[in-house]
């Protein structure tokens, strides 16, 4: 069975509800559940929130929800409680309550890239063509072997290409941009919600470095689609020009 876990939290220090926030006549979180449901290898989709507003404004548009305990300090945490209520489950997806315009399409490919290898862990990346963000921390690289696995998360950009300037890097076409969208084998997901936070990913505020720093491999799948996360009310009135 595979499970999709929504987490969405209300008290963002950048920007408190979040989740609840309209986009064009829809709230976010509502955006983010539609575009769930249309992967038709989902079987069980849920919201997982430490507030009764979120909780009862899922309820309201007819979508399932569940509260989970307040002091998780990660989505991941989150999908890891709603995971114990479906033991069912062989596989989990964990789609951010802040991705309004994820496509299936990449959901599909997310699925597609966990059940295909033998990694307990799979994420998702797209090829940078900006070089702005090449630059931006807010916007994750990843570096990926021949085999498809992460080697390392950074909001640095990296690789760092010698001999070249950085204004040349990208026609090396070596970096990628990290899609922040995870798909877990069941018995992965309840490990690494046990272990202790890294150096590395306190260094980087990244937690999937907890993950690599434990020698967890994290599949690669390569995706030609872009997302775009909303993190500050900023955000959302980009969103709103391009629209």
């Amino acid at each position: 069975m595979v499970l999709a876990v929504i987490p969405a939290r209300f008290a963002s220090t950048r920007f408190p509800g979040k989740p609840l926030v309209m986009i064009q006549g829809k709230s976010m979180v509502q955006r983010v559940y539609e575009q769930v449901l249309q992967v038709p290898d989902i079987q069980e989709a849920w919201v997982a929130t430490d507030d009764a507003r979120i909780l009862e404004h899922v309820h309201a548009f007819g979508g399932k929800a569940v509260l989970t305990r307040a002091e998780h300090s990660s989505g991941t945490d989150r999908c890891a409680e709603v995971c114990q209520l479906f033991p069912e489950a062989e596989w989990v997806l964990n789609i951010q309550g802040d991705e309004p315009f994820v496509q299936p399409e990449q959901i599909q490919r997310l699925l597609q890239t966990i059940q295909s290898g033998s990694s307990g862990i799979a994420t998702l990346a797209k090829k940078i063509d900006d070089p702005h963000l090449l630059t931006n921390p807010n916007s994750v690289k990843v570096v990926v072997n021949q085999l498809g696995h992460a080697l390392y998360f950074s909001r640095h950009p990296i690789p760092y290409i010698r001999g070249s300037e950085p204004t040349d890097w990208l026609e090396q076409d070596l970096h990628y941009k990290h899609i922040g969208l995870y798909a877990f084998r069941r018995s992965t997901l309840l490990e690494i919600t046990q272990l202790p936070t890294s150096l590395l990913e306190t260094a980087e505020s990244l937690e999937q470095l907890r993950w690599l720093d434990n020698g967890y491999t994290i599949q690669v799948g390569l995706t030609d689609l872009e997302t775009i996360g909303i993190d500050s009310p900023e955000d959302l009135e980009r969103v709103a020009l391009l629209s």
